[in-house]
């Protein structure tokens, strides 16, 4: 048996929707199949491959640390403590961080530091807003603010509240003795691409501090330079408590990290990982965030995004047909369609064009490019999928 779709049906657990396309090595935004047939790469791996395929740099850095994967916790790692220096020192306020493997350990770890600062009062709920998502564990499940997160999987722990805005959590808040944190996505990347309006968010972040609430910013997806700097929170002008990070970090080796700004709240034995913070991942990460921070200061990235941002307002425009408004920060952006049946057709027909697209909640079409994506790949990618709108707009 050598067929992938077979192999993959038989043996792996079936929690996905698979697409059976092998693709076979990439260059920057583009990615090419067995056949050699050439796509543009709108998807990143949800958000992940931030220096795009085969960057050399990252590729470099990859390769010399081959010589020692994985060491201990147990013992100090250079690559970890230079990366949490400089998340830190971008960060530009005053805190530590914890590493782990992923986004979802990134919220976990918040989720405890919260608990842990609330125990000495008997605080322990946390708000979430509606259509949020945080992860797949248990907890993380109950954190997300969608019904059809908490369809299975029960008892999960108690302690999470659901707003339906900036306001209502406020409100909630209030009037409740018992809460901790309110947690939140800036941008909200399952629940259609929304960017929250950033005077709400200063006004929490200030009630916050007031009534000694911690702010607690999923930045999963949308940090390490997606929207446009290196934090969402420092577009919004905002010091949040604890701040998670994971996906783009690695481009494309897993880690998570949560930075927080409660420097001593964890003493040894509080929290631990395995793998988290090793040094394949953090050399990794390093590279990544040395990239980033020299494109992002040539002005290479800020063009790139505006760019990008005319192209999507444009096609937008010209097919008001199919799309409604877009939505998002810099390269981490939706465009609305006019229902989930179009979406699904969008996507199908945008692959078969060359372009790769993903969807999101509240029928969004989702694009995630590499940052390092190029105005040449951009045009490519737009042509790519205005074909697929036309091949669509032939058949309705």
């Amino acid at each position: 048996m050598d067929n992938l779709e077979q192999i993959d049906k038989e043996y792996v657990l079936h929690t996905y929707s698979r697409d059976y396309t092998e693709f076979e090595h990439g260059e920057n935004a583009k990615i090419y199949d067995k056949q050699g047939f050439c796509y543009i790469d709108f998807t990143a791996g949800i958000g992940v491959n931030s220096l795009g395929h085969n960057n050399k740099n990252l590729v470099e850095s990859i390769s010399n640390q081959a010589k020692m994967l994985h060491l201990s916790n147990l013992f100090a790692i250079p690559q970890q403590a230079k990366l949490a220096k400089r998340l830190v020192e971008l960060s530009k306020d005053k805190m530590r961080v914890f590493f782990s493997n992923s986004g979802l350990e990134a919220n976990e770890c918040s989720i405890k530091i919260a608990r842990l600062y609330g125990e000495s009062t008997n605080r322990f709920d946390i708000i979430t807003l509606k259509n949020s998502f945080h992860g797949r564990s248990i907890a993380t499940l109950k954190a997300c603010g969608q019904d059809k997160m908490h369809k299975h999987f029960a008892p999960f722990p108690s302690g999470f509240l659901y707003a339906n805005d900036i306001s209502d959590a406020i409100n909630i808040a209030s009037n409740k003795k018992n809460v901790i944190a309110i947690m939140l996505e800036l941008i909200q990347g399952e629940g259609g691409v929304k960017a929250m309006p950033k005077d709400e968010i200063k006004n929490l972040e200030s009630w916050c501090k007031k009534n000694d609430v911690l702010l607690i910013v999923d930045e999963v997806q949308s940090g390490i330079y997606r929207s446009g700097d290196f934090l969402t929170s420092q577009i919004y002008g905002i010091k949040p408590d604890i701040i998670s990070l994971a996906k783009g970090l690695g481009g494309g080796v897993p880690i998570g990290a949560t930075m927080t700004s409660k420097i001593d709240i964890f003493k040894v034995g509080d929290h631990g990982s395995t793998f988290g913070g090793n040094l394949l991942s953090c050399a990794a990460a390093l590279c990544v965030l040395e990239t980033l921070e020299s494109y992002k200061n040539s002005g290479n990235l800020d063009n790139n995004i505006k760019y990008f941002d005319e192209k999507l307002e444009q096609i937008c425009k010209d097919n008001q047909n199919i799309f409604i408004h877009t939505s998002g920060l810099g390269f981490m952006q939706g465009i609305k369609v006019k229902n989930d049946e179009l979406l699904a057709l969008i996507i199908k027909k945008a692959k078969q064009n060359g372009v790769l697209v993903l969807k999101s909640g509240n029928a969004t079409l989702r694009l995630l490019p590499p940052l390092t994506i190029t105005k040449d790949e951009i045009d490519k990618g737009f042509q790519s999928l205005q074909n697929a709108l036309n091949e669509i707009n032939a058949e309705i």
